[in-house]
């Protein structure tokens, strides 16, 4: 008797400035899926916020540039829907309303299982202000911040960039809530100050602004389980004019950062970054995956920078690329992913059931 193919809904698009990122990761998650164990079902979100079934052999052949990808029209498919259509949702989408605990939410309501971190983790792991508040409190070290809220900048903007400038030059202007280096500045002096914090309050309504720190950006893959684990370490090398690993650098300019990996560590650098990764897997309430990047600095601390709970699947993403270096392939990883979903729906579908529900 044939065993019947797990049902994955991959799910990708969004309404969020990471819209095309999320199209180029769903369609290498799609090309690396077990044909043997899983069974696609392909649920694209257009940015008008519509659910709509897709054409797999139409999203493997789509474009690897995010100027060119999008959501194709297609029938309905609403979440009732996609619930009857699959038994595991792998949502492959970045930013808002896609990693910050919205759609984790929603797939707890509809008792769907879903890969990655649950509402408190994604949302958490999101907001970059409460996310260093709890690694600082923690004891993990992170670069100096402020942050601030659109009224209070609105209320006195000659006060706030003042306090601001406190930080030093060069320092970062940072959306709280979004991925992929958008709405971020590098700012060199006070007088371009005021336009890049007016620039990341376009994204969010709260920015995070941080000291600028000479040091190498390393990262690392964490994949959930009993006990988590760790990859080996990867390095981004930047060689973008913007000066750091801006989306352009990111995505569009091909020569814009190269990757060391592994990363040229010591051996007690190497075992000190994946220690804090692991530290700030737990600490940050994650589950599944996560990629933790951090900074080691001229004078040899470790920082963590941020954590990621659905990092990237595109060609160039550094969360498979460190898992293949460790030796797990992206076929393996994306399998695993799908088991942990499966096993947390389980466990919490139990816990329902002796709530009652």
């Amino acid at each position: 008797m044939t065993t019947p193919k797990i049902r994955v809904g991959i799910l990708f698009g969004g309404q969020s400035a990471e819209h095309e990122i999320s199209i180029l990761s769903a369609r290498n998650v799609l090309a690396a899926l077990d044909r043997n164990r899983f069974e696609p079902v392909l649920i694209g979100i257009d940015k008008a916020g519509r659910w709509l079934a897709q054409d797999e052999q139409r999203l493997i052949a789509s474009a690897r540039d995010p100027r060119e990808v999008r959501i194709e029209p297609g029938l309905p498919a609403p979440i009732e829907t996609a619930g009857a259509a699959v038994d595991v949702i792998f949502p492959v989408l970045h930013g808002t309303l896609g990693e910050d605990g919205a759609m984790q939410g929603l797939l707890e309501v509809a008792g769907i299982p879903y890969v990655g971190a649950g509402v408190l983790g994604s949302a958490i792991g999101m907001d970059k202000d409460v996310m260093k508040r709890l690694l600082r409190d923690a004891g993990i070290p992170v670069a100096p911040f402020l942050t601030v809220r659109r009224e209070r900048f609105d209320a006195d903007r000659v006060g706030v960039c003042a306090q601001l400038a406190t930080l030093g030059f060069p320092l970062f202007t940072k959306p709280a809530n979004a991925g992929s280096s958008v709405g971020i500045r590098k700012v060199q002096s006070a007088d371009h100050l005021e336009a890049a914090v007016l620039h990341a309050f376009e994204f969010d309504v709260k920015i995070v602004v941080e000291s600028g720190v000479i040091a190498r950006e390393i990262e690392l893959a964490v994949l959930g389980g009993n006990p988590a684990t760790v990859s080996v370490a990867g390095e981004i090398v930047v060689e973008h004019r913007d000066g750091f690993y801006s989306y352009d650098a990111k995505y569009l300019d091909e020569k814009g950062a190269r990757l060391e990996l592994p990363a040229k560590l010591s051996g007690i650098e190497h075992r000190r970054a994946q220690e804090l990764a692991l530290q700030a897997f737990e600490v940050l309430e994650c589950e599944g995956l996560a990629r933790v990047d951090l900074f080691l600095t001229s004078t040899g601390e470790w920082l963590v920078n941020e954590i990621n709970t659905l990092p990237g699947f595109t060609a160039i993403s550094m969360y498979p690329k460190l898992w293949a270096l460790s030796g797990l392939t992206q076929t393996d990883l994306i399998t695993r992913l799908v088991e942990l979903a499966l096993d947390r729906g389980r466990r919490r579908a139990a816990i329902r059931r002796n709530f009652g529900a």
